[in-house]
């Protein structure tokens, strides 16, 4: 397969803080990897995506980062030619002035959605939707079945987790040089590692009721600009949950802190893929939506996951309602709390652990077998190019 001069633009436009920037950063990445494509990625928030990776400079409308593209997205974007695959990540149509383009050569034209476990995503991937200006774009689905687009997995990731996992020594360095200090590393032999990155509607006041209950040490690693009210939550008693700030890190040291971690409470699409990777029991808070609709999404994600019945209730309990702040920044304490710490206490008993933790390692081991998203991409569009070239 020909695809080393294959030209891609890929379209971004942030809507959930990270998330959708995280993953057409790591898909641009892939892209790259796998299929030696020139890619082309097009940000509106390049403020945002220069905190995962620091060689962005938000000032500059073109620029390259680690062999691909940047363009900054703005009101009046720079007039470039489409490549020969042109990518919108969840519906953010391209630009008028580039689709104008579009229509004088063709593109192969995708629409990569949202990540989803419901059943109905399978007979929706890869599907024809004709455009009015006589353009056709089709609609492409990540998922965690061989019937969709699969997961983003770069080679040999499996194999980096593995050798670092198994070294204590580079574990420890990498802690130390995201900025956790001696005294706390000292107590990682006793403590429980959990890594925190979470949505602000995220019930603080029942985790941190459920850490301070614990029969041992916590040592949890929160990124800067996370959860701010957590300190406020966990108040000035004396207790063994010790809360430590670190960096917002770039995507491979924010897979170096999963594989770390004893446990793993995340947020959104690209840092479930990630955690999932790493092997260890996660937390997800799904994207929140008004209607509730993504509670269905997550429990159709749940059936797939298959963890134990508690730590399905920690889910469900970490994905509720949260209670309405009160005055001073602190979570008011009452059933949703009371629901939160009894849930975590459920979870962590040492039966539900030992479960959930086999559950982390068969989920890595099938989610391995299906489809590695850049490469279903890559297939996708050289039959598609083909098909034109006919």
């Amino acid at each position: 397969m020909q695809t080393s001069a294959v030209r891609a633009d890929i379209f971004c436009r942030r809507i959930d803080n990270y998330g959708d920037v995280g993953v057409c950063w790591r898909l641009a990445r892939a892209l790259r990897q796998a299929g030696g494509w020139r890619v082309r990625l097009w940000i509106d928030d390049l403020a945002t995506f220069a905190r995962m990776e620091p060689r962005c400079d938000p000032a500059l409308e073109l620029q390259d980062v680690g062999g691909i593209d940047i363009v900054a997205w703005s009101d009046h974007p720079p007039a470039l030619p489409p490549g020969e695959v042109v990518i919108e990540a969840f519906a953010c149509d391209p630009p008028e002035t580039f689709r104008a383009a579009m229509r004088q050569r063709p593109p192969v034209w995708i629409n990569l959605e949202y990540l989803s476990a419901e059943p109905w995503v399978e007979s929706h991937h890869r599907l024809p939707s004709p455009q009015p200006d006589g353009l056709m774009k089709y609609f492409f689905f990540p998922g965690f079945t061989p019937a969709t687009g699969g997961l983003l997995r770069e080679a040999g990731l499996a194999a980096r987790r593995d050798a670092f996992q198994r070294s204590r020594e580079a574990q420890l360095a990498f802690l130390r040089d995201i900025g956790v200090g001696p005294a706390s590393i000292a107590k990682l032999g006793e403590a429980r590692l959990i890594s925190l990155f979470c949505y602000p509607e995220a019930p603080l006041e029942g985790l941190v009721h459920g850490l301070r209950a614990d029969p041992g040490p916590t040592l949890l690693l929160v990124p800067q600009g996370v959860a701010p009210r957590l300190e406020t939550a966990a108040g000035d008693v004396p207790s063994r949950l010790e809360i430590c700030r670190i960096p917002f890190l770039p995507q491979d040291d924010y897979d170096r802190l999963l594989w770390c971690a004893d446990l793993n409470f995340v947020r959104g699409e690209d840092s479930v893929v990630r955690a999932g990777w790493a092997g260890r029991p996660l937390v997800w808070q799904i994207y929140p939506q008004t209607d509730e609709a993504h509670l269905n999404k997550l429990r159709a994600w749940l059936d797939l996951y298959r963890p134990p019945p508690q730590a399905r209730a920690l889910f469900e309990a970490w994905n509720a309602t949260a209670a309405a702040p009160i005055a001073n920044g602190a979570m008011a304490a009452g059933p949703a709390t009371d629901t939160m710490a009894s849930a975590w206490r459920d979870a962590t008993t040492q039966t539900a652990w030992a479960a959930w933790r086999e559950t982390a390692k068969a989920w890595d081991a099938r989610m391995s077998q299906v489809p590695e998203l850049a490469a279903s991409l890559i297939a996708f569009c050289a039959e598609h190019r083909g098909a034109k070239q006919a």
